[in-house]
């Protein structure tokens, strides 16, 4: 693999007020793995931290003011084509409904059923996590 930037990337794991539900979104089909379902979030600018990325992301991308964000877990994940770093967080409160601001699906689904959702390969780590730790 040639020498490949890695790209630092904040998501937000949206939990409804009884935990038992998350809110994940659909990639757009020109994006990177596009049709996948993911987690809302997006890329820590220069001199941001992670935390106050996923803040950011949230409200440009599903409209919602996170008001208590706990860090969840960090992985690197290498495709061929790009590298990434992920700091995934539990969103357990915010202002707002979520929705695709970006017009972009979204929905709620049951943490049991996230598994019915095809996700990036990156996110494999996230959803055994959840799992273990949310069921």
């Amino acid at each position: 693999m040639t020498d490949v930037k890695r790209i630092h990337i904040a998501a937000g794991i949206i939990l409804n007020p009884t935990k038992d539900e998350i809110y994940i979104t659909q990639r757009a089909a020109k994006a990177h793995k596009g049709g996948f379902w993911e987690f809302a979030g997006g890329q820590v600018e220069a001199g941001e931290t992670a935390e106050a990325a996923v803040v950011r992301e949230l409200d440009e991308e599903v409209g919602i003011a996170a008001k208590t964000v706990e860090h969840f877990i960090s992985f690197s994940h290498d495709y061929p084509e790009k590298s990434l770093t992920f700091d995934f967080f539990l969103v357990s409160a915010f202002e707002g409904e979520p929705f695709g601001k970006e017009g972009q699906p979204g929905r709620w689904v049951g943490i049991d059923t996230l598994g019915e959702y095809e996700f990036p390969e990156a996110n494999a780590p996230v959803l055994v996590k959840l799992k273990e730790t949310l069921l």
